[in-house]
């Protein structure tokens, strides 16, 4: 083909006279690109994305696109039927595993808690039934935290009970918009606050330990008379409704209820060294290592025992701990030690003469045995239980929503971990399988007052 300069010419004068032409090209290239862009936008958020609760999203592009989401159901799950295994609803909370999920943000609490009143109507707290039997039973919970705060927002919402009392504490490293939603959050209850004192927690450092400490003091100051206190973290999820737990705490009769055991060799070198906490760059900023430095033996003739940081503790003795000298020694002592959390309280309920002490002779009470907190290891599956159908981290396994029937079945009252990013099927499901128990007890409870008032005639 021969190039000819003169017509190659006469094309780039055409080009330059013609600018009406030139610009109409343009403008259909541009919108021919925006309708792409438009089209790949909606089959990536219907396809590929899958919001957890996008009404509640502060989000424009989450708002702009929600109208949208709602002309498809195929995702709207039925609990009852995850509960009941049903293959076909298992399927699609698989589906939702498998697309980017996207939770509310930070800022997302602090909108939706920016008005008391309308966060408590959006979220229901005037329904939330409870019994006379719960209100002469209240219960208070400390919540050490430091991230996401719609986990946060989602476990208070499901354990909350007004005649109960929280004391939240937040890491002092957090973000910043994380302390303000549960600021937010804290605001809108008046049995609901944050710890008078806060520390940065470094993990399996006393710091751990201390938060729940700072808490179980303020809830000791606190005008709620409870009965027990219980622990959490920010990845628990429960498993009893609050009248079901009322029923397992007065069956304790005064006791505690928590993980003890004897320690194995290397949980011995957890506190029979000194720990130094240095930084580490991966992970965690830092943590603390083991040196070659002996420690020496525990104050008191005290006998170490291990368990987790979980508890269910009685307020006498809570009371006993926070106001005895030799408890006090123990702490000190386990300052240097690593994750001291995970023997402090499995010791101290072994101690003779403490409020519902377990005796030292004792056969240890293991993980599966206390009722305080379900966690499934991945080196125990297949064997104490079943295999995990959500994620590991850490060994320990982040529940996916076939686990819905054996979570609520097992016994515990308590589950660890969740994750709205992992499986946010599992947590909707079980807070919904939670408020219908609640409500079931309370009526149940209801209608047996009333025919016993009718039997007897008590008014």
């Amino acid at each position: 083909m021969i190039d000819d300069p003169f017509l190659r010419m006469k094309k780039l004068k055409c080009f330059y006279i013609c600018p009406i032409r030139r610009h109409i090209l343009i403008l259909v290239l541009i919108v021919v690109l925006l309708l792409l862009l438009k089209a790949d936008r909606i089959l990536f958020f219907h396809k590929d994305v899958y919001f957890v609760e996008p009404s509640l999203s502060t989000s424009s592009f989450v708002k702009n696109k929600y109208s949208h989401v709602k002309k498809y159901d195929q995702y709207k799950i039925n609990c009852s039927f995850i509960y009941n295994q049903d293959p076909i609803e298992i399927g699609k909370s698989l589906e939702i595993k498998k697309k980017k999920i996207i939770d509310l943000e930070d800022e997302d609490v602090i909108a939706m808690t920016s008005n008391c009143q309308e966060y408590r109507t959006i979220r229901e707290y005037h329904l939330k039934a409870v019994s006379p039997e719960e209100e002469e039973f209240p219960v208070a919970y400390s919540l050490v935290v430091h991230k996401d705060a719609i986990m946060v927002e989602r476990l208070i919402h499901t354990i909350y009970s007004s005649q109960n009392v929280y004391c939240i504490h937040y890491d002092q490293k957090s973000s910043d918009t994380f302390k303000q939603a549960l600021e937010n959050l804290a605001k809108c209850f008046s049995n609901i606050f944050i710890a008078s004192k806060l520390e940065v927690v470094v993990y399996a450092y006393i710091s751990r330990l201390q938060a729940d400490l700072n808490c179980l003091s303020d809830l000791l100051k606190s005008a709620v008379p409870w009965k027990y206190v219980i622990n959490l973290c920010g990845q628990d999820f429960p498993l009893r409704s609050n009248f079901e737990l009322v029923c397992e705490l007065k069956r304790l009769n005064g006791g505690n209820m928590l993980e003890t055991i004897r320690p194995s060799s290397s949980k011995k070198e957890r506190f029979t060294y000194h720990y130094e906490l240095q930084k580490r760059f991966y992970q965690y900023m830092k943590v603390p290592v083991k040196t070659s430095i002996s420690k020496s033996p525990p104050p008191h003739n005290i006998e170490i025992f291990v368990g987790s940081a979980y508890f269910v503790l009685c307020r006498a003795f809570v009371q006993y701990i926070l106001g005895n000298s030799h408890v006090q020694d123990f702490l000190e002592w386990s300052k240097d030690t690593y994750s001291p959390d995970e023997h402090f309280w499995a010791t101290l309920i072994r101690i003779p003469g403490v409020p519902g002490q377990i005796s030292r002779e004792a056969e240890d009470i293991t993980d599966l045995q206390s009722k305080t907190r379900l966690v499934k290891w991945n080196y125990n599956e297949n064997f104490l239980y079943p295999p995990c159908t959500g994620i590991h981290l850490r060994s320990v396994c982040i529940y996916g929503a076939a686990e819905l029937r054996w979570l609520l079945n097992h016994g515990h009252w308590f589950a660890n971990k969740f994750d709205s990013k992992v499986d946010p099927v599992v947590i909707k499901c079980l807070a919904e399988k939670v408020a219908e128990q609640q409500k079931q007890w309370v009526d149940l409870a209801s209608e047996k007052r009333v025919v016993h008032k009718i039997l007897t005639g008590v008014s």
